[in-house]
C-alpha cells in the first residue's frame, strides 16, 4: 500500500515539474557577478584553510627547533670553561 503511494506521488511530482512553462524571468549582470564573488570567497576560505592545517605541523617543527644562537651557546660556554692547556690544537 505504502508502494502505491510513493509511486503515485512520484508521478504527480514528475507531472508537475514537467508540465511547468518556461520562466519569463531576467538576472542581471549584477546579481551574477554577486554570486561569483560569493563562489570566489568560499573557495578562498577553503584554500586557506586547508593551507593552514597542511603548514601547522611545518610551523610548530620550526618553533620548536632552536635557533643558531641558541645551538651555538653550550659551544661557547664549555670553551670558555677550559683552560689554555686543555684547549686542543
Amino acid at each position: 500500500m505504502i508502494r502505491k503511494h510513493a509511486a503515485f506521488a512520484g508521478l504527480v511530482a514528475a507531472g508537475l515539474v514537467f508540465a511547468a512553462g518556461p520562466a519569463a524571468a531576467y538576472i542581471g549582470p549584477g546579481a551574477g557577478l554577486s554570486l561569483l564573488g560569493a563562489l570566489w570567497g568560499v573557495a578562498a576560505a577553503v584554500v586557506a584553510a586547508l593551507l593552514f592545517l597542511l603548514l601547522w605541523p611545518l610551523r610548530r617543527l620550526m618553533r620548536k627547533r632552536p635557533s643558531v644562537q641558541q645551538r651555538a651557546q653550550p659551544v661557547r660556554a664549555a670553551e670558555q670553561d677550559r683552560s689554555p692547556a686543555q684547549v686542543p690544537r
